[in-house]
């Protein structure tokens, strides 16, 4: 088995909740602690952080993984989905997993994986964990794939769990309010485990109080305590001129390389986890500036607010709900362009009327689907979208939509790609 045959076994054969939606669902973690004892329990063989939450976790694992390299500690990093390249979901530092080790290791473990019936996500949650545990390293910041308390990752007992915030996502799975989805969030909340809560939302603060309390624990509200100063903006970056901690200054003259607007909330996240395990991890304030500076060339992070071109201007963003569309739309707006084009695809287990309602009847729509199982087929996208007053044609893929949209656009005008995680990854 060489790398390639090693990675379409385990995208193909094995259901995937990225790709095929419900059937990739687990109902209990049973398979994953299965699989742990088999792997001889790398889980408790690294220290981690653990990131939970609906919108932005993945930005603030970077953010927070490129904090740890500047102080010099040995990162692994722990992702998903992937854009371009399935090892971006396992990191060490710069580096990706090699294709070496996840060629030995799925021939090492192929039959009992098959026995155990392990879908790809849990698979590849034990091969990121055997990985860093071979590697040694100092810390592994680990992003949850969908809610927390079923989620492959949840075999961890981190130094700090962190929630970023609750929207309405996967309501099919996690639940239709948001008590609902933060009860599922808070399933990574661990005894004796302190947890950091990006986003103070009174519609959760109950569930969290009560999960902390039964586990014996504190909450902390990172947005309570830090504050960041409004942003000059510019299409490379946003630069702040302080970050405030309970009143006084923190952290002056930070450049941030991600220009999204929703960025701002994911900053205060990070920089309160990595206030929280300073003292542990010798963490100080260059580290902080140093790490939000640098996070794209440490972590490689792409698809937020990431600008392809300047004339016209080309965005694609990998936003897909409701609350990550609504910010978005409004920083589209707030550029002021003669006119934008916007290439849309998603996926069939949204709430569609919700996040189609939010986009601007004003833009011309260059409607496609991405070239998933899961993919919204293009002709119902165009008639739920005409119901909303949005208007465009129909392409037969993302590639075309997109070569469309920029064929079509003016030197003052905006291109932007989005809709989906997956309608960036066929740009990219």
């Amino acid at each position: 088995m060489n790398y390639q045959q090693a990675l379409d076994w385990m995208m193909s054969r094995l259901p995937m909740f990225q790709r095929v939606g419900r059937p990739a669902f687990k109902p209990d973690l049973s398979k994953s602690w299965e699989m742990m004892r088999l792997l001889g329990n790398p889980q408790k063989q690294f220290k981690t952080v653990h990131i939970a939450g609906t919108n932005g976790k993945g930005s603030t694992a970077h953010y927070l993984a490129s904090i740890f390299m500047e102080r010099g500690w040995k990162v692994g990093l722990y992702t998903s989905p992937h854009l371009k390249d399935f090892r971006e979901r396992i990191r060490i530092n710069q580096s990706l997993i090699e294709k070496d080790y996840v060629t030995t290791f799925t021939e090492k473990y192929r039959r009992q994986f098959e026995d155990l019936g392990l879908s790809f996500f849990e698979m590849t949650v034990g091969l990121a964990f055997s990985y860093f545990a071979r590697q040694k390293v100092d810390i592994a910041i680990v992003e949850v794939g969908m809610g927390g308390r079923l989620d492959s990752t949840n075999v961890v007992t981190p130094e700090l769990s962190v929630i970023t915030n609750i929207g309405l996502d996967h309501t099919f799975f996690l639940g239709e309010t948001l008590p609902e989805i933060a009860a599922e969030k808070a399933g990574i909340i661990k005894k004796h485990v302190p947890v950091l809560i990006g986003k103070t939302q009174e519609e959760t603060r109950a569930v969290f109080e009560q999960k902390t309390r039964e586990k014996e624990t504190q909450t902390i509200y990172a947005d309570r305590h830090f504050k960041l100063s409004k942003p000059h903006f510019r299409q490379i970056g946003e630069f702040y001129d302080k970050i405030m901690k309970d009143g006084a200054d923190y952290l002056t003259g930070i450049f941030n390389p991600l220009a999204g607007a929703y960025q701002q909330q994911n900053i205060v996240t990070a920089v309160a986890a990595a206030d929280r395990m300073a003292a542990h991890f010798q963490i100080d304030a260059s580290h902080i500036r140093s790490g939000i500076k640098n996070v794209i060339e440490n972590t490689g992070l792409q698809g937020r607010w990431q600008v392809l071109n300047r004339k016209p201007l080309v965005i694609c963003d990998t936003a897909h709900n409701s609350d990550g569309i609504k910010i978005v739309v409004h920083q589209l707006l707030s550029l002021k362009k003669d006119h934008i084009h916007f290439v849309l695809s998603t996926v069939n287990d949204k709430n569609l009327t919700e996040v189609l309602s939010l986009l601007p009847e004003s833009a011309t729509y260059y409607f496609c689907k991405a070239d998933i199982p899961r993919g919204l087929p293009t002709s119902v996208l165009v008639k739920e979208a005409a119901k909303v007053g949005l208007k465009g044609e129909e392409y037969p893929s993302v590639k075309e939509a997109f070569e469309a949209a920029k064929a079509n656009a003016g030197k003052n005008d905006l291109v932007f790609a989005g809709g989906s995680t997956f309608t960036v990854a066929e740009i990219l």
